[in-house]
C-alpha cells in the first residue's frame, strides 16, 4: 500500500504566522500522499472574548453553546481552514477546504448530557473516505476543519485530534498510515518547563501512570487518547513533535 501521511496541526502554530508558514514550508516538502487536519481553538478563544462570549473548558474540552458554536463555525471553517489553504496554494500545494459537512465527509451525533453538558459537540459516527481517496488520487490536499455534521442539518463542533485519530484509522484499510501530532513543543514532555524533557516513546502503562501523576493533563489527554486508539486500529506510526522535527521523525513515538 501507498504512504499516507495525516498532520494535525494546533496550538500555538496555527495561531502564530511564523511558526504556521514554518508548518506549511515543511508540510509541502513530505513527499506522497498528505492530508491536514487543524484546530484554532486559541483564535476562537480570542475572538469569542471580543465578542463577549465566555469559553468554557473541561479537560481540554470545549463547552459549545450555540453563540460559541457560530463562532468555532466562522474561526475553523472561515478563517483558519482558508489562511491555511491560501499557504499551502501559494506554496504551489493545490489544496482544497474542507469540513465535516462537505462531501458529507463526517458524520457525527451531538454528546449525551451525563455528567457534563457539552453543548453542540460531535461524536464521530461515520468516515466517508471514498471522496477523500478520490481527491488524493488526484493530487488534491485535504485540509480538514474539526466541524462534523448530523446529517439533519446541525453542524457540531469535533476535537481535531479525534478527527484525524478517525480520518487516520478510516483509511488504514487503503494506505500505510502515519499519523503527526504537531504542536509548539518537541513532544510529550515530562516537565512542562524544560522544553527537552522529551518522553521519547510512550507506551500505555505509562502513558496511565503520567496522567495519575499530573505529568500529562488537560489538552494532551484527547491527543494521547486519539493516537493510541489509531494505533490499536492499524495506524503505522502514531508521533508527537513539532514542524521542526516532523521531518526526522523525532518527538514521542506512540507503542501499543
Amino acid at each position: 500500500m501507498n504512504r499516507l501521511t495525516l498532520i494535525k496541526v494546533g496550538g500555538k502554530v496555527v495561531e502564530n504566522q511564523d511558526s504556521l508558514n514554518a508548518l506549511l514550508d515543511q508540510f509541502v516538502r513530505i513527499s506522497g500522499n498528505k492530508i491536514l487536519v487543524h484546530g484554532g481553538g486559541r483564535t476562537a478563544t480570542d475572538i469569542a472574548g471580543k465578542l463577549g462570549i465566555e469559553t468554557e473548558m473541561v479537560d481540554g474540552r470545549r463547552i459549545t453553546g450555540e453563540s460559541m458554536l457560530d463562532v468555532v463555525t466562522m474561526v475553523y471553517g472561515g478563517l483558519v481552514n482558508k489562511k491555511i489553504v491560501a499557504g499551502l496554494q501559494a506554496r504551489g500545494c493545490n489544496a482544497i477546504g474542507l469540513s465535516g459537512a462537505d462531501l458529507n465527509l463526517i458524520s457525527a451525533k451531538k454528546r449525551p448530557v451525563k455528567e457534563i453538558d457539552y453543548g453542540f459537540v460531535g461524536d464521530i459516527v461515520d468516515v466517508n473516505s471514498r471522496e477523500l481517496r478520490m481527491l488524493i488520487e488526484e493530487n488534491v490536499v485535504p485540509v480538514v476543519a474539526p466541524l462534523t455534521h448530523d446529517e439533519r442539518g446541525q453542524l457540531l463542533n469535533t476535537n481535531a485530534d479525534t478527527i484525524a485519530a478517525e480520518l487516520a484509522a478510516e483509511l488504514a484499510d487503503y494506505f500505510n498510515v502515519y499519523l503527526f501530532y504537531c504542536f509548539e513543543k518537541k513532544g510529550v514532555l515530562r516537565d512542562q518547563n524544560d522544553d527537552n524533557s522529551i518522553i521519547h516513546e510512550l507506551d500505555t502503562a505509562l502513558y496511565r501512570e503520567y496522567q495519575q501523576n499530573g505529568v500529562i493533563n488537560a489538552g494532551m489527554i484527547p491527543k494521547l487518547d486519539n493516537g493510541f486508539r489509531a494505533k490499536r486500529i492499524g495506524v503505522k506510526e502514531v508521533l508527537i513533535t513539532n514542524p521542526e522535527n516532523m521531518a526526522n521523525g523525532r518527538g514521542t513515538r506512540l507503542v501499543l
